[in-house]
């Protein structure tokens, strides 16, 4: 049974959350505080958390940042907060979604197993490649840059994985949307703008002069094979990802 940690101060959300997620099998906890579901979340870590960002104790953000030291437990945020910084923000801090309320309780489960997807992808034939020092392990979720672990959110790895899979290739806004984060995404462009940027980061990738992500303005990013040569080729020890361009399978991005 899926478990659920829901972290909210209105006692109305978490009845409601609560009788939904119980009624659809899962298994929910929670808290009321900030402090308390950390604690929580330590204690015995759950799949899921659902985090409102305005707790009486800290903001939510700031819940994300002190988990994110510690742990990849993936978080949909909750909140009434509408402003596309509070939005940014929460992404900036860790955040895998962002639901504004009042929510569709459908949409809310959408996203669940959307992210749960991420955190758990079916493995049967995911290869394992390498671009120079970077070894992406995609059945065990594993990166390492010359040998030394890199620690990334599952949506995170899920985008890694939608690029190093489809190198050279040009990956729209929309299809990596649609990818990442679902079917119903496709105009939340600044989801992707936070998580490239994120990725960049760990990557140890500039921007300015990328190894591995090159952006293509307007449309959308292409993963660079550059880093293959005859002394440092590609290695690909399964599998070969889908070999069509997304861009050329979704004429409508």
């Amino acid at each position: 049974m899926t478990r659920v940690l829901v972290v909210d101060d209105e006692p109305q959300i978490l009845r409601a959350l609560r009788t939904s997620l119980v009624a659809r099998d899962y298994e929910v906890e929670a808290a009321s505080t900030g402090e308390e579901g950390l604690a929580l979340a330590a204690a015995q870590p759950p799949d899921l958390m659902i985090l409102d960002l305005g707790l009486p104790d800290l903001d939510g953000a700031e819940v994300i940042r002190r988990l994110r030291t510690w742990s990849d437990l993936p978080v949909i945020v909750l909140s009434v907060r509408e402003e596309g910084t509070d939005k940014i923000g929460a992404l900036d801090a860790g955040a895998d979604d962002y639901v504004t309320k009042p929510f569709d309780v459908d949409e809310l489960l959408a996203r669940m197993r959307a992210t749960l997807r991420r955190v758990h992808p079916d493995d049967g034939a995911s290869p394992v490649v390498t671009f120079g020092s970077l070894r992406v392990d995609l059945a065990r979720r594993l990166v390492t840059i010359d040998g030394e672990l890199v620690h990334l959110t599952p949506t995170e790895h899920s985008l890694l994985e939608a690029m190093v899979t489809r190198p050279g290739k040009l990956l729209t806004h929309q299809w990596l949307l649609r990818q990442v984060w679902g079917r119903g995404y496709g105009d939340e462009s600044h989801y992707l703008h936070v998580f490239v940027r994120q990725l960049r980061q760990k990557l140890h990738d500039d921007a300015a002069m990328p190894r591995f992500i090159v952006t293509e303005p307007g449309v959308g990013y292409r993963w660079s094979p550059e880093t293959s040569s005859e002394d440092d080729p590609v290695a690909r020890e399964a599998g070969d990802g889908d070999a069509r361009d997304p861009a050329s399978a979704d004429p409508g991005s």
